[in-house]
């Protein structure tokens, strides 16, 4: 197959997902060999794919476990023969907890949860007692981004220390955080200073639970772009990037991709066409209304162009439901010309679809099934 039979994969109605399995791969080597270099643990977040298929694919290159959002989401892996799962989310309802313990305990597999508050740990101790089992626990510490954590230097940790000490059902695991923030900076060394600051702030949280009687803790840090720039991952035992298995235009302004690193795009049809745009088949409901991940990102939806031409891209300037409307900048396309429209960001496209379809210049083109779309609580 030539490039020219992208737009056939594999007789598709518009619009579906494309995956280039070459950048696919090369984009899961980069993760891996930035994991290998620093002998680290490479613990993929699935919450960019929700595929098992492509998780499979992860494990292949070296990832050594699974990072998942919610319990439903973490279960899909779980049923499907993943052995170690992080929930990266601070559950507090005992309730959501249960189902996936009990799945765990079913496949011989390891499920370990975060917390920030009391209230999480009594939520996790409460589902490990119902499920008459220990659970492993990590703290969430907050490195910048304020959504969710505990601050490196606040009193609040010696708490959550206490009730770790005290508990029979829970285990301490080490430390999880996310750098989200590094998604509102401009350039490598912008983003490599937020990657420092990060570390630094985890070193000192593992300092301080050292003194309060939790040593040793193992240190987790997440961010495709913090991954990608930090210059040292001295004192960290983990890395949990998702975005890098697709990238997207967010991170070709971030610096840390380029075009051609792109693995996802969503395919679409000009269905109509005025003075200055080409309506397309694709709206919110495919591509998202996400400027970037954590609402960073610059003017438009995305990026088209058409299957001959990738270097003419022409800005995806607004969207409805059920169209796009992709600038016409002088263009005569036709009606009824297929484009690929590159997102703002991946991830939460992966979601809005049942399958994606893998074009593999390899090999035969295939279908693979976003097996936990939906999956959010």
């Amino acid at each position: 197959m030539n490039s020219m039979d992208w737009a056939d994969l594999p007789d598709l109605k518009t619009p579906y997902v494309l995956v280039q399995k070459e950048r696919l791969l090369r984009n899961i080597r980069r993760g891996a060999a930035i994991a290998t270099e620093a002998g680290i643990r490479l613990r993929p977040h699935v919450k960019t794919h929700k595929s098992i298929e492509l998780a499979a694919l992860q494990h292949e290159h070296g990832a050594e476990g699974l990072t998942a959002s919610k319990p439903s989401e973490a279960e899909i892996f779980v049923r499907a023969g993943f052995k170690d799962v992080l929930v990266a989310y601070p559950v507090i309802d005992p309730e959501r907890i249960i189902p996936l313990l009990r799945a765990a305990d079913c496949n011989r597999a390891s499920v370990t949860f975060i917390a920030d508050s009391r209230e999480g740990l009594t939520a996790v101790e409460k589902a490990a007692q119902a499920a008459g089992r220990s659970v492993p626990v990590r703290i969430k510490i907050d490195v910048g981004l304020h959504r969710c954590g505990i601050a490196a230097e606040s009193p609040a940790l010696e708490g959550l220390a206490d009730i770790l000490k005290r508990s029979s059902a829970l285990i301490f695991d080490g430390l999880v955080s996310h750098a989200g923030h590094a998604y509102g900076r401009t350039g490598r060394d912008q983003i490599g200073e937020v990657a420092a600051e990060e570390r630094r702030l985890m070193l000192l949280a593992r300092e301080r639970l050292t003194g309060l009687g939790l040593p040793d803790a193992k240190i987790s840090v997440g961010s495709t772009p913090t991954v990608f720039s930090s210059e040292t991952f001295a004192g960290i035992d983990e890395i949990r990037p998702g975005n890098y298995v697709f990238l997207d235009l967010t991170a070709v302004r971030l610096g840390i991709a380029t075009h051609d690193d792109i693995a996802l795009a969503v395919v679409a049809t000009i269905v109509s066409a005025n003075e200055d745009y080409y309506i397309v088949d694709a709206g919110s409901k495919a591509l998202t209304s996400d400027l970037g991940a954590h609402s960073s990102g610059g003017a438009g939806f995305g990026l088209a162009s058409t299957f001959d031409d990738r270097a003419s891209q022409l800005p995806v300037a607004r969207l409805s439901e059920e169209h796009g409307f992709v600038e016409r900048r002088g263009g005569a396309l036709p009606v009824g010309t297929r484009v690929l429209i590159y997102p703002n960001h991946a991830c939460p496209v992966v979601n809005l679809f049942n399958r994606l379809a893998v074009y593999d210049p390899e090999g035969e083109p295939s279908l693979w099934s976003v097996d936990a779309r939906g999956r959010s609580v």
